[in-house]
């Protein structure tokens, strides 16, 4: 049975202390705030609302991390040396594995949406399996479970 639908409002969501590791800190005395927003039934995704001040600091991706900022600025300088400049309204990927130096100009608030890699093997042996199971169900004269229509 599937959870009921989440909304919330990242912007105004009241978040709680969220230091990151002291070592991280390249410059000034950045502040991170963050509340987990909600969470995939197997947990392999998070949504997250998350913001800083000012300062500039290391981070390292555990994890594939897509985020969205909903105020501030920021400039990135990614593992591969390029900078770039997110602000209200952009959207940026950063893969598990990789970092990047954030220099946070203008306080920033973001949504970001975690994501634990699957190993390889494991997401080819799941894409078999939901082919013979759509394959095998569509056979057997099986119809997919659709919601059901709102009257408008």
């Amino acid at each position: 049975m599937f959870k009921p639908v989440f909304t919330a409002s990242p912007a105004d969501v009241t978040l709680d202390p969220a230091p990151f590791p002291r070592e991280w800190v390249l410059d000034g005395s950045p502040q991170a705030h963050a509340k987990e927003l909600a969470r995939s039934r197997d947990g392999a995704m998070t949504v997250v609302a998350w913001s800083c001040t000012k300062g500039r600091f290391r981070w390292q991706y555990l994890v594939d991390e897509m985020v969205h900022v909903l105020s501030g600025e920021v400039t990135i300088l990614d593992h591969t040396q390029t900078e770039r400049r997110l602000g209200p309204g952009d959207t940026a990927f950063f893969p598990a594995g990789s970092w990047s130096t954030w220099h946070v100009t203008q306080d920033v608030r973001k949504v970001a949406v975690c994501r634990v890699a699957v190993p390889k093997l494991v997401a080819l042996a799941l894409r078999i399996w939901n082919r013979i199971s759509g394959t095998v169900g569509t056979a057997l004269g099986a119809a997919p479970e659709r919601p059901p229509l709102m009257n408008a």
